[in-house]
């Protein structure tokens, strides 16, 4: 890793530490640093990671504690084991084990850890803690906890993070790949340039040129599995909707969905005029919903964007005609604005009226926010994004 220097246009090399000799620990410090920034470990595109639980040893008939336990988008639980400078020669029989273990947990375990978690992390910051469910719900972006699918069978995936890998070890992990088994290696680095640290962390396994191909064949394998007879109900059921709603807004002032075809995911998005962030309509169980979303992958255009709106908040509202719910999600890169109604939605005999419902405050979204976008949208063409970054202080 190299320092640019642009007054003398020249790069000047770091030198690379062991974590001990600048005193830094597995459980003080990397442990703490992976389990407050996950996303160092979620490097593919689109991917994000939940922690659920740290150090945690609640198995039965064994006292053993995983490094890290966390979920990624999919509901697959992921074992993360921390090493240090060293892998040592045991790491992936240690990380196997925890996976044995992880993979006969239900959602409803996998929630209660999860809800412990968040009470500890409550305890010792004073603040009411959220719910584990929620979060999950927020995270998986289902419709509700029963619609996610968490902790299927062959699913936990194996993420190592050492500074140096053994050679029985990577063999180990290329080995059980061949098999179906997700697993990671990351290295990481530390730095030193003066007084400044640095941490790189690089994915050595799979390299991230065969990732995607790896990746595939985990998903052929997937789309072979026979579905789950609920899944493949509320898919059916959310397409007829879907196909509804769609036929009424083709008839309707609204032409946003004109172009847009029905699908089997609980929410159908159209474009607003900028970049990745569409309008949604949301189709739930117990609530439906009409919202805007700023959810480009550069948190700090999403900020700048909903700061920018929020500044007409009452205007906005006043052109909706009600009180709109703004969320700047400061712990996530998106940010949404929305308006919601509780519903039976999957009673058939609701769907007109959500329909209805939909088209008219959708329509009223689209009005409210119309003349606000394009102003941003131009000031977005003409700002460089440091510019946009200084802005959001």
């Amino acid at each position: 890793m190299f320092k640019i220097d642009p007054t003398t246009n020249r790069i000047n090399p770091l030198e690379a530490k062991r974590f001990t000799d600048l005193g830094f620990s597995e459980r003080k410090h990397l442990q703490e640093w992976l389990e407050n920034y996950p996303q160092a470990l979620a490097q593919g595109d689109g991917e994000e990671l939940l922690i659920i639980q740290k150090e945690f040893d609640g198995f039965d008939d064994t006292r053993e504690r995983l490094d890290l336990l966390a979920i990624d988008k999919d509901g697959n639980l992921v074992i993360i084991e921390n090493k240090l400078d060293d892998t040592g020669r045991d790491v992936v029989w240690q990380a196997l084990k925890y996976a044995g273990y992880c993979a006969n947990l239900s959602k409803s375990q996998v929630v209660d850890i999860y809800q412990r978690y968040l009470n500890q992390k409550a305890q010792e910051s004073g603040e009411p803690a959220a719910s584990a469910a929620d979060n999950l719900v927020e995270f998986l972006e289902v419709d509700g906890l029963e619609a996610a699918q968490i902790n299927r069978i062959k699913t936990q995936r194996l993420i190592f993070v050492a500074a140096r890998y053994r050679k029985e070890v990577t063999n180990t992990v290329l080995w059980l790949s061949q098999f179906g088994i997700a697993c990671q290696c990351f290295k990481v680095t530390p730095y030193q340039a003066g007084a400044e640290l640095f941490l790189n962390v690089e994915q050595i396994i799979p390299t991230p040129e065969s990732t995607e191909f790896m990746i595939g064949m985990v998903a052929k394998e997937s789309e072979e599995k026979s579905a789950d007879t609920e899944e493949k109900h509320r898919h059916t059921l959310r397409l007829a909707f879907w196909e509804q709603a769609l036929e009424a807004f083709s008839q309707s002032a609204c032409s946003l969905y004109n172009n847009i075809s029905p699908a089997k995911d609980h929410w159908l998005s159209a474009g607003s005029g900028l970049r990745s962030m569409p309008y949604n309509l949301i189709f739930g169980k117990t609530e439906v919903r009409v919202e805007f979303s700023m959810q480009r992958s550069e948190a700090e255009v999403n900020a700048f964007v909903f700061e920018q709106l929020l500044a007409e908040k009452e205007v906005i509202q006043e052109t909706f005609g009600a009180e709109l719910v703004w969320l700047p999600l400061p712990n996530k890169k998106a940010c949404r604005i929305q308006y919601s109604k509780p519903v039976d939605g999957y009673d058939k005999a609701n769907w007109p009226e959500i329909i209805q419902w939909m088209i008219v405050h959708m329509t009223k979204l689209e009005l409210a926010l119309r003349d606000h976008l394009k102003s941003i949208n131009q000031g977005l063409k003409q700002a460089s994004l440091p510019a946009i970054e200084a802005a959001n202080g």
